[in-house]
């Protein structure tokens, strides 16, 4: 497609006159760029043409609801400089492409009101070697030794860098959760709902930096050993061992999964358990299943992998089932269907982590994946 075709294109797709071929062409147009280096100016200011689509979207969604559903401004960095334009794009194709054609016949069912859901927020809970627990939440700043907080991130300075014993802290999301800790040696960790990690209040150089994911999902930005004496970063877990030098990756070991899926950034990693060991180069994730020792390695989105860390759901023919435990682990309630097999229903779609629950419950209503939804005390029940 040339530029002129683009953009022309373009302006009919904002004016809501392009048809679903046309949508899918400029799709492809789009995610073109995702692998470029730098965005072509001569196609129009970056940001305005994200702003300009997304408010398209918004009110392709609200023309077929009965309430307006807001949408967040998507985060974006440079690493993430074209997945929420190319990402809104793949919404609205999914929204007037991808229904599933074998669902019965939309049965409308009121929603009946209940206590409210909250949106996920920073909090957790440290706990001390001495048994002592603290409350981690906004609003209340905390510090002690060298660790500080203010309620929205736990910072561990490195003044203590000869500790006389091995102290260890753990720090514990709840579901509707997220938080932020900067180690001692400066590693950076973002933990995601339902987690927890075991970690040293503080390292020696030229010792091995070790931590624990006891359970749940982390990203780490690790410190390079090159300014700790050469010292390796290694992350446990209960059926794995991750060994880098300095690198970003992404760790998910929920209880209630089947398998550990660890997902390099950038950098290398070596991923061993009790039998066999692989190295990950970037946009690798390696796999183990809770049935057996073998690691299998496959190349995947980065990008929708550790989309939660930038405030964003991306499901990507992901089943209605697995979507659920997602969102039921941020909102902290308990996602069921009325039929099972609903469940297996998939769904493609990016939707904002700042978004209230019902929302984007309407959402996928609203486009005919689920008939209806209900909240009953403490759990949704998906019709």
């Amino acid at each position: 497609m040339k530029k002129e075709e683009f953009l022309t294109l373009l302006n009919r797709y904002l004016s809501g006159d392009t048809n679903r071929e046309e949508n899918k062409q400029l799709l492809h147009f789009y995610e073109s760029f995702q692998t470029s280096k730098e965005w072509d100016d001569s196609l129009g200011a970056k940001d305005e043409l994200e702003h300009k689509m997304r408010m398209r979207l918004q009110e392709t969604i609200q023309s077929n609801e009965t309430k307006t559903i807001p949408l967040k401004p998507f985060y974006t960095t440079t690493r993430f400089k074209f997945i929420a334009m190319a990402a809104s794009l793949l919404l609205l194709i999914s929204i007037s492409i991808i229904v599933n054609k074998t669902n019965p016949l939309k049965i409308e069912t009121p929603v009946v009101a209940h206590k409210e859901i909250l949106i996920g927020s920073d909090k957790a809970t440290l706990t001390l070697e001495d048994g002592s627990v603290i409350t981690l939440e906004k609003g209340k700043a905390y510090n002690k030794g060298n660790a500080s907080s203010n309620g929205e991130k736990l910072v561990y300075n490195s003044k203590d860098n000869k500790p006389a014993g091995i102290r260890n802290n753990f720090l514990t999301i709840p579901r509707g959760g997220q938080f932020f800790v900067q180690l001692a040696d400066s590693t950076k960790v973002w933990l995601n709902s339902e987690s927890q990690l075991r970690y040293p209040v503080a390292f020696v150089d030229g010792e091995t930096r070790q931590v624990e994911l006891v359970y749940g999902e982390a990203y780490f930005e690790v410190s390079p050993s090159t300014k700790h004496k050469g010292s390796k970063f290694k992350v446990k877990t209960q059926m794995q061992n991750v060994e880098v030098i300095g690198t970003e990756f992404n760790i998910k070991a929920y209880k209630d999964e089947a398998a550990i899926y660890t997902t390099l950034v950038k950098g290398k990693v070596a991923v061993s358990n009790s039998s066999n060991k692989e190295i990950l180069t970037p946009n690798e994730q390696s796999t183990i299943s809770n049935n057996n020792d073998h690691i299998a390695i496959a190349q995947v989105d980065v990008y929708n992998e550790i989309s939660w860390r930038k405030g964003l759901f991306v499901f990507k023919g992901m089943p209605l089932k697995e979507i659920a435990k997602v969102l039921s682990r941020w909102y902290d309630v308990d996602i069921v269907f009325a039929d099972p097999a609903l469940g297996n229903v998939k769904f493609n779609g990016v939707l904002n982590k700042n978004q209230k629950l019902e929302d984007i419950l309407t959402t996928i209503k609203n486009i005919n994946f689920i008939n209806a939804y209900e909240k009953k005390d403490d759990k949704i029940i998906i019709k």
